[in-house]
């Protein structure tokens, strides 16, 4: 979740979900890039996906903040979120295709999963992201 809306991710590019990590910051990297972090061995840039996306941070507990880990080929990223619920596994007619939007490029909604209490976005997290945003990403990973 973030803020108070479900969004999800396809499972292959989860590698995999942590607790928020400690992170170094970057100077001179927009405002949603919390850091970098080290995984195993391994730097990743971390990203607030509710600051990039404009969303009102929740006020869930620090305890259900989480970090999800992507693979966005060739490159892992963090990104944070508010909280992971579940693994959903749906047929793809449980799933409508986006709403038709004015204004903002929000070609990253790849669908709209509908149940009777809420609906959940379905999102391509790399289209979520900017060109600029996976720069940024794969040069901090190469440093290592």
């Amino acid at each position: 979740s973030l803020g108070k809306e479900q969004y999800a991710i396809p499972l292959l590019k989860v590698r995999e979900v942590i607790a928020v990590p400690k992170t170094t910051p970057i100077p001179h990297t927009p405002n949603h890039f919390v850091g970098i972090m080290n995984l195993r061995g391994q730097v990743i840039s971390v990203i607030d996906t509710r600051k990039k996306l404009g969303i009102p941070v929740s006020e869930n507990k620090e305890s259900e903040i989480a970090v999800i880990i992507v693979d966005l080929s060739p490159i892992f990223l963090g990104v944070i979120v508010d909280s992971v619920n579940k693994v959903l596994s749906l047929a793809p007619s449980d799933v409508s295709p986006p709403p038709a939007m004015d204004g903002k490029n929000l070609k990253y909604i790849t669908g709209v999963y509908r149940t009777e209490e809420r609906m959940t976005i379905m999102m391509d997290i790399g289209k979520a992201l900017d060109i600029n945003d996976l720069q940024i990403a794969e040069a901090n990973q190469k440093v290592a």
